[in-house]
């Protein structure tokens, strides 16, 4: 039986999430209306991501600070608020206004983790609970895509103002009925700065997790690096247009749904630790995106399900890894960063690939398996130095002079 709390907050990821599942297919049609150019598009995509980089590290923060009922509250109204603009936009500087206010507002998602984290009374019911949010992903981007080109029948601009509604209607709930999840919110009463990096650089100053920070930022690049020019891939190479495209991007969300909702709890966190499962994961992951990689294109399907496959229950562990490192009364400000990091790749990410793609359309994912290199490096080193300070000091020496 779901509680109350975790229901709303359940709903809360996946408007956000419906939202951007019907971005996919209807933003480009929409958005060139306008008369504006493709670059013009992708601009729209990155900053979002941008600006979701600036903010969330200083609503998780602050969510520590005063309680996640009130950050959530604000967040989804400005959603809302977004949407509506974008849909009602006379000009394209009011569809990048509207981007703006969005992703000004993107905390919603690290501070709704937040919450579910502060209720989870195991670690096991912790990484679960996170498992939900992540399938929440899936499903959002299983249904998203079909609502959006559904509802785009009736206009080009109806998809924007049913998610606008939507998130209003989903404040209204959290408002009514969400209880604070945090007790004693007014004991830390050092001062949040608005500067985003500074939260940014307090955390990476920590010994014990700026590599998982690294790790955690490469991992994100891998993927929206290649994910961002996915469609043109299949376009250029297999001949596939918009619809089957849109299918094979459906696939991968029920992957996705499946596997953290299924397989996350029945066989990885059942036969596996975490620590153990993030390598065996990222090694599945960047032998995926070598196979998509390669020229042999009867070997790309069985990469992008391994890609798809590892790539979603990485985010779950990880991120469950990174918050159980946190003390609680700095969790929300951590999980807000790693929404903030992954929020930078997204920008990058996308920014890298097309330029790559145009050199030739296998490398962005040969750049993702790199930077998979680079993630295993990084838990590596990680692992062994923290195995090295656990041991006796007349250990620890005998293992150097090795």
């Amino acid at each position: 039986m779901i509680s109350k709390e975790k229901g709303l907050i359940i709903l809360t990821v996946f408007v956000d999430i419906l939202g951007f599942g019907i971005i996919v297919p209807i933003l480009p049609f929409y958005v060139t209306s306008f008369g504006v150019s493709a670059t013009t598009v992708t601009l729209l995509f990155a900053v979002f991501a941008f600006f979701s980089f600036l903010s969330t590290p200083f609503l998780g923060a602050l969510s520590d600070k005063i309680g996640r009922r009130p950050i959530l509250i604000v967040s989804i109204l400005s959603t809302s608020i977004g949407w509506f603009v974008f849909a009602g936009a006379g000009s394209v500087i009011w569809l990048f206004i509207g981007r703006i206010v969005d992703g000004l507002a993107a905390g919603n998602i690290s501070t709704a983790q937040s919450y579910l984290i502060d209720i989870s009374k195991t670690d096991k019911e912790r990484t679960q609970n996170l498992g939900v949010i992540s399938a929440i992903f899936g499903v959002g981007f299983i249904i998203g895509p079909m609502i959006g080109g559904f509802l785009s029948t009736i206009s080009h601009t109806f998809p924007f103002w049913f998610v606008g509604g939507l998130a209003m209607l989903n404040a209204l709930l959290v408002f009514l009925f969400l209880p604070e999840s945090r007790k004693n919110t007014n004991d830390n009463e050092e001062k949040i700065s608005i500067n985003p990096f500074k939260p940014l650089a307090r955390a990476i100053k920590n010994k014990a997790l700026m590599p998982s920070f690294i790790a955690w930022f490469f991992f994100i690049l891998a993927a929206t690096t290649t994910q961002s020019m996915l469609s043109l891939f299949l376009k250029d190479n297999f001949g596939f247009d918009a619809f089957k495209a849109g299918l094979v991007i459906t696939g991968m969300g029920i992957i996705i749904a499946l596997n953290q909702t299924i397989g996350l709890k029945h066989l990885w966190l059942k036969y596996f630790k975490e620590p153990d499962l993030v390598l065996l994961l990222v090694i599945i992951m960047g032998a995926g995106l070598l196979l998509m990689g390669s020229t042999v294109n009867i070997l790309f399907p069985l990469g992008l399900i391994f890609v798809s496959f590892c790539q979603s229950v990485l985010r779950v562990v990880m991120t469950s890894q990174m918050a159980g490192k946190a003390g609680p009364e700095i969790r929300g400000e951590i999980l807000g960063i790693m929404t903030s990091i992954a929020s930078l790749s997204m920008v990058i990410g996308p920014l890298m690939a097309g330029p790559l793609f145009e050199i030739k359309t296998n490398i962005p994912f040969l750049t993702g398996f790199i930077y998979t290199l680079i993630v295993l490096a990084v838990i590596y080193i990680d692992r062994k130095s923290l195995k090295k300070e656990e041991l006796p000091e007349d250990v620890q020496t005998d293992q150097m002079v090795y």
